[in-house]
């Protein structure tokens, strides 16, 4: 594919990334709350959300994504329901008590919950069925273009999420008082709510 048009979506895209919505809420949220490690599957199911909507968008299932749409719905409403759970954990959380730090057994949670929050995410979907067909030339998409964009879309996620992440969990190890820390605990469980309300109500 034409090196500007490969610049020309890596750009939008990487605005559409930075840009602040659910899901940014949710991985500085989940890094204020359990550091980066507690964040990055949250990163990774997020990015294997915007690949389904992609390979949506490339294969021309705009129509079945939209056929789909009760099932969505249902993605959302979960993925709502279990960022308010862990809301709830952040807000009640003792500083520096067990269930604020980062778990194995919470990995596969945390992935699921970004890769709901990413399906059911409006900015996600109109970004891909509706903004991606006027930035790249469908019609000549290849095997080849097909892996550039790939590419651009997992490194530009990867680098933008991880970078939120690590400035949230950065700023986190800052503050060392049981007070700072309540108050960190609290805004994390703020964020996520915000995010589940996001998920939900935003069109």
């Amino acid at each position: 594919m034409e090196p500007l048009t490969l610049l020309t979506f890596t750009i939008a895209y990487a605005i559409a990334v930075l840009v602040p919505g659910p899901g940014v809420a949710a991985v500085v949220a989940r890094a204020l709350g359990g550091g980066f490690k507690g964040a990055f599957p949250m990163v990774l199911g997020i990015l294997a959300g915007d690949l389904v909507y992609f390979v949506f968008a490339v294969f021309g299932l705009a129509a079945i994504a939209t056929w789909f749409g009760p099932v969505f719905v249902v993605v959302r409403w979960g993925g709502a329901a279990y960022l308010l759970y862990v809301a709830y954990k952040f807000w009640t959380a003792r500083p520096g008590a067990e269930q604020m730090k980062p778990r194995n057994e919470a990995w596969l949670k945390t992935f699921l919950s970004g890769f709901s929050l990413t399906m059911g995410n409006p900015k996600t979907i109109v970004f891909y069925l509706a903004i991606l067909p006027t930035v790249i030339p469908l019609d000549q998409m290849n095997a080849i273009a097909f892996s550039e964009l790939t590419m651009i879309v997992v490194s530009v996620l990867l680098l933008i999420g991880c970078g939120y992440a690590w400035l949230a969990s950065a700023a986190r190890e800052m503050f060392r008082s049981e007070r700072a820390l309540r108050r960190l605990n609290r805004t994390a469980g703020a964020m996520m709510a915000t995010a589940a309300g996001l998920v939900v109500f935003q069109h």
